[in-house]
């Protein structure tokens, strides 16, 4: 079985779970255009994006260093994994943290947060230039060029698996704060992995709610990165509303083809300065 299909296994049986205690297709909060970002955001990521990248690396090292074509094939299994965890998901930590300090990025990140809820459904709902820009990705190709395949074929099965389950409305971690005898094991993996209490923090719409922490929790496989720089908030409750605070709408084709195409300018109104920019100045529109 390909590690594409057993992916595919897992997000299905989280959509399962969600439509049959909270509702796939239908979310109180979603507008008419959400269904639209999200499946063009999928099929782009997987038809165009990665086997655009996969396909560029491959002719770039073949041409100018083809001798290093799977040469750290039979590297050890644990060296491979670090790599990939400091390449792969380290780097998108970073990438992520600056799609929130850069007025530039979140352009290209803000369709991710424009949906008001939590879902499998947003997984992979992102400008198409984010992804296609996200160094981890480019590094990650590089990674399976030098021989790291099979490796990177578990890693990522794992990888989408932690953050399929994070993104999902069904929050599985509460079963482990339910029951104090798990405490010490939800301690660990709270700050371990990414879970549907810490990654919702980082969705939330209002960070005056106590839960709402959109300036961090930015760990998607890890969020030992988050523990580790300095970003992390830990709650243990989910925040009761999710979206965008203080960022004027933007349409399904801005949200996915920014900066391609804009808001026509608006001298009458100001952009409102968006509390996740905290550290960008505000212009006018």
């Amino acid at each position: 079985m390909t590690p594409q299909l057993v992916i595919l296994g897992i997000f299905l049986l989280f959509a399962f779970i969600e439509a049959k205690h909270k509702g796939l297709f239908t979310k109180s909060e979603e507008v008419s255009s959400d269904k639209f970002v999200e499946l063009i955001s999928i099929i782009t990521l997987f038809a165009i994006t990665q086997p655009l990248i996969l396909f560029t690396v491959d002719i770039l090292m073949s041409t100018y260093a083809p001798a290093w074509q799977n040469k750290f094939e039979y590297t050890s299994v644990g060296v491979q994994i670090l790599l990939l965890l400091i390449l792969d998901d380290m780097t998108q930590y970073w990438w992520h943290r600056a799609s929130h300090n850069s007025r530039f990025l979140y352009h290209l990140h803000r369709a991710h947060h424009n949906a008001k809820y939590m879902s499998v459904r947003i997984v992979y709902r992102n400008n198409v230039f984010y992804y296609l820009m996200m160094p981890s990705i480019w590094f990650s190709a590089l990674l399976v060029y030098l021989g790291f395949g099979w490796i990177y074929a578990g890693y990522l099965v794992i990888k989408l698996t932690v953050i399929i389950g994070a993104h999902a409305e069904w929050r599985w971690d509460q079963y482990l704060y339910r029951l104090p005898y798990l405490h010490p094991l939800a301690w660990l993996i709270e700050r371990t992995i990414s879970t549907p209490s810490t990654h919702s923090a980082h969705h939330g719409l209002n960070s005056d709610d106590g839960v709402t922490h959109y300036k961090g929790n930015y760990g998607n496989l890890l969020f030992f990165w988050d523990v580790l720089f300095g970003t992390a908030k830990i709650t243990r409750k989910y925040p009761t509303r999710y979206g965008i605070e203080g960022m004027k709408k933007a349409e399904w084709a801005e949200q996915l083809f920014w900066p391609l195409i804009k808001r026509k300018p608006n001298n009458t109104n100001r952009y409102k300065v968006n509390q996740q920019e905290a550290s960008v100045k505000s212009d006018r529109q």
